[in-house]
């Protein structure tokens, strides 16, 4: 047996499982969160589901909350104490980032996880400074790079990009700028945002409405692609009403979207398509624009429709287009659901993330823990 397959075989238990330490300070995976909070709990969902043992650490930020909980998805989120308990700007933050990276390592010299998972910057500075002092290797997650001008984020995203064994981005767009900003193509893959189909299916109650067709805006709209653009069709055609999803509770948002003829994502940025693919976990087609995530998500001409962005008369146009379509929008929602149950579930997802782990484990055990050599900053990027 060689030394790799006897290392790869030591990282896991009996059972097969891992053990990651998901690191998300600012964002945590509780239900109503969006964004970076619910990339984290679909990840650690699907890797709960697949026999693994996620432990997501995110910091303390209510008095009243209990220091550990356990998530309906079969996971713990240990409440990190780290500053005062309540809303901390970034700045604010980073003066406890000390003592939250005092609190991994207390931990994890206890309890060592097999591989920790970083997203965002400030997560990424205190997992691998605390994971160093036990050689586990750190996976991480950038969710935007550079976006604010600060000696103390540069400095931080320079240090994680030569500690940690591999980065993952959410989308093909987010690789591509990473790769131009000097990471590797060999230490970077794509593990996308997931949707959970069971709950965000075709089947099941439909919000009550007056018959007229729906458009239901999901995600935030650009401005140029601003509500007027999208009245504009409204108004254009008889019988179409406007709901917006965002304004809707979650629990409540599957039976609105099985009421939608078709959805609107038109966003200037977008880091998850996480809005795009609970409608199209529902069946529903999707107009969407062509940035981010969602250049991914959405297949033109087969899930929905892809507009360049801030472009609302194309917008308009479109979404017209669609709505008087109707074999074209089933067509495009039986395509969508299919496409959201083979490339964007909770066990894709898990199964995508697991690779990442399983090697950069299998490496740094046959190494003895020693993370790989990198270079360091390049211009306003990274080298690694």
């Amino acid at each position: 047996m060689s030394r790799q397959l006897e290392v790869a075989l030591d990282i896991e238990d009996a059972a097969g499982q891992m053990r990651i330490a998901m690191v998300s300070v600012q964002a945590g995976p509780l239900p109503e969160n969006a964004g970076q909070g619910a990339h984290v709990a679909e990840l650690c969902a699907g890797l709960s589901a697949s026999g693994h043992e996620p432990v997501v650490y995110t910091r303390r930020g209510d008095s009243t909350s209990p220091a550990t909980l356990r998530a309906d998805d079969g996971y713990d989120i240990v409440q990190v104490p780290a500053g005062p308990a309540r809303a901390l700007a970034e700045n604010e933050l980073v003066e406890n980032l000390g003592d939250f990276t005092e609190f991994l390592a207390d931990r994890w010299r206890e309890q060592p996880p097999d591989v920790v998972h970083s997203h965002h910057w400030t997560s990424g500075l205190v997992s691998v400074i605390a994971a160093h002092r036990i050689r586990v290797p750190v996976v991480h997650s950038y969710h935007g790079f550079g976006e604010t001008r600060s000696d103390q984020r540069s400095d931080a995203e320079s240090l994680i990009a030569r500690r940690a064994a591999w980065i993952t981005a959410t989308s093909s767009a987010e690789a591509a700028q990473l790769s131009q900003l000097g990471v590797r193509r060999s230490q970077l893959s794509v593990v996308p945002s997931g949707v959970n189909s069971d709950f965000f299916n075709p089947d099941g109650p439909i919000a009550v409405h007056d018959g007229r067709m729906r458009v239901a805006v999901t995600g935030e709209l650009a401005q140029g692609n601003s509500s007027p653009a999208v009245d504009a069709v409204v108004s254009a055609m008889d019988h179409v009403a406007l709901v917006d999803a965002n304004a809707v509770p979650r629990t409540d948002r599957p039976a609105l979207l099985r009421s939608a003829d078709v959805a609107v994502c038109a966003p200037a940025v977008e880091r998850y398509g996480s809005a795009a693919l609970e409608a199209m976990a529902c069946g529903v087609p999707v107009v969407a624009t062509a940035v981010g995530a969602l250049s991914d998500v959405v297949l033109p001409d087969v899930t929905g429709l892809l507009i360049p962005p801030r472009d609302g008369r194309r917008l308009a146009q479109s979404l017209k287009a669609l709505l008087a379509d109707e074999t074209r929008r089933e067509q495009f929602g039986i395509a969508a659901r299919d496409r959201v149950l083979g490339r964007y579930s909770r066990s894709r997802l898990a199964k995508e993330a697991m690779a990442v782990y399983q090697r950069v484990a299998t490496d740094s055990a046959a190494t003895g823990g020693a993370a790989p050599a990198r270079g360091g900053r390049r211009d306003a990027g990274v080298r690694t």
